[in-house]
């Protein structure tokens, strides 16, 4: 035990040591500045996270007039919205700015009117556009949805299929927990992204493989298969986007994606041990999936979503996909339904809380939560995530 702890600790110590965008190890504090070098390439530190979770952000731009970061660390609760940076004799644009809600955010350097990303920052979020730099303001040890070198860790793996839907190669990413048996059978959460966004969103940008690992280590969670399916059916301005794509969506769950996963990993293959859940656009591709087939899945997470009257007109009239056939909804007796979001993506004419108010009038049993200190963001994805769908699946 007592080698252990002392491995424990110098990992840690290492850790420490990497930091700043180094690319060595795993760490809850990629952009502290613990060496003073700056990335590969790059001619400035940005950003530099201060241990009092203060952030500076440089950027070197001579010619430029005038220089703000903007981003999701400037939060619903804060009056500041952005930072108006200065110039000095050598072309290097800074400010410092927080301190900030430790916590993983996106920001953008807006330069003469340019929205672009911070060149100095190799950790940046592709999924959707304008794209966007990633800052994480760490605290003094990990948080839920950091890596722990001190616990058993999961597999992420990308693997390609053919889907007769879209009628081309695809990908779905694919978390196994610590210690996977394929002579054991593992519950399933299929989980989806929000308009626009990569594949790889929930893996890259929402942590989920360290908030399982995390959950499984602490006894919150048992381990669970995580499998993050591309929703991206249709491309996403295509103007009949809604009209097509929540029953292409449909179609891929029950003729391709299932049956995939069950072939490839050893699942429990009911509903009981399958569960679906997406954020804003996976939000509503999952209550229109989820409600029209209880037989599938036995648990639904509608986070920062639900489905609209514009939806409605787009693919037809469907009280059932709706939520308002209250017969239908009683019979599916699901085992767990979130309906979450943000708080400060949440007023009384907001969606989700519609669709709460509407279920809640029905006598339609199911857990309404708004939480986290943000808005339509992974801020709040990830604390829906491990504060409330999570330690209810399963039950």
């Amino acid at each position: 035990m007592k080698r252990f702890i002392i491995a424990a600790v110098a990992l840690m110590a290492t850790m420490s040591l990497s930091a700043q965008q180094s690319w060595v190890n795993e760490t809850h504090n990629p952009q502290a500045n613990t060496e003073g070098l700056t990335p590969m390439g790059a001619r400035v530190i940005s950003p530099e996270v201060h241990d009092d979770h203060t952030v500076t952000f440089r950027l070197y731009a001579p010619n430029a007039q005038r220089v703000v970061v903007s981003g999701s660390m400037f939060t619903g609760g804060m009056e500041q919205r952005n930072a108006v940076m200065t110039k000095d004799e050598k072309g290097v644009w800074s400010v410092t700015a927080g301190p900030f809600t430790p916590d993983v955010y996106t920001y953008t350097f807006n330069i003469d009117g340019l929205s672009v990303i911070d060149p100095s920052n190799t950790l940046h979020n592709h999924g959707t556009m304008p794209a966007s730099s990633m800052l994480y303001v760490h605290n003094d040890k990990p948080a839920y949805y950091d890596p722990n070198p001190e616990i058993p860790h999961g597999a992420v793996t990308t693997n390609y299929y053919y889907s007769p839907v879209s009628e081309g190669l695809r990908s779905i990413v694919v978390y196994t927990p610590p210690q996977y048996n394929p002579k054991k059978k593992y519950p399933v959460l299929y989980l989806m992204g929000g308009s626009g966004e990569a594949v790889d969103s929930w893996y890259k940008y929402g942590q989920v493989n360290w908030i399982m690992d995390n959950m499984i280590a602490e006894g919150k969670i048992e381990p669970t298969i995580v499998a993050m399916v591309n929703n991206q059916i249709v491309h996403r301005n295509n103007p009949k986007h809604s009209e097509l794509s929540f029953k292409m969506m449909e179609r891929e769950y029950l003729e391709v994606v299932i049956p995939w996963v069950d072939a490839n990993y050893s699942t429990i293959k009911k509903r009981d041990g399958r569960a679906l859940a997406g954020l804003s656009m996976g939000g509503r591709h999952t209550q229109y999936i989820g409600f029209r087939n209880p037989k599938v899945f036995g648990s639904l997470g509608i986070l920062s979503a639900a489905l609209t009257e514009a939806d409605e007109k787009a693919f037809g009239t469907d009280d059932i996909a709706m939520g308002r056939d209250k017969k239908a909804l009683k019979k599916a007796k699901f085992d767990y339904v979130l309906v979450g979001a943000g708080v400060y993506e949440t007023n009384d004419n907001a969606r989700h809380t519609l669709l709460h108010k509407q279920l809640e009038e029905m006598g339609i049993d199911h857990d309404y939560y708004i939480g986290g200190f943000s808005a339509h963001d992974f801020m709040t994805w990830r604390h829906l995530l491990y504060y409330r769908l999570l330690p209810n699946l399963w039950k």
